[in-house]
């Protein structure tokens, strides 16, 4: 049997920069897989303030941030504007 999660929020246009593009590529790490679990509430690494700022976001219509440290060291965040127009796979320092 296949359980399938609704997604809890709307993505938009999805973009990703190039510099993002290459860590996941580098580190084989597809973006769907983490727009995926940005969608379904799995937002990364974020402290509980931060978790339940994105779970508050939900409702209140305000930025979603998921960050994903993976194993080759970097680490890569999706951001999900307020009024779900777009969603972008960023790396830190370029925010």
């Amino acid at each position: 049997m296949i359980t399938t999660r609704k997604q809890l929020f709307d993505l938009g246009q999805t973009v990703a920069t190039p510099a993002a593009i290459e860590v996941l590529n580098n580190a084989k790490v597809s973006p769907k897989e983490l727009l995926d679990r940005h969608i379904n509430g799995d937002f990364g690494v974020l402290s509980d303030d931060d978790r339940q700022a994105n779970m508050d976001a939900i409702d209140d219509e305000a930025r979603l941030l998921s960050v994903y440290p993976l194993e080759s060291g970097e680490t890569v965040w999706i951001i999900t504007e307020a009024d779900r127009s777009s969603t972008c796979i960023l790396l830190p320092d370029e925010y």
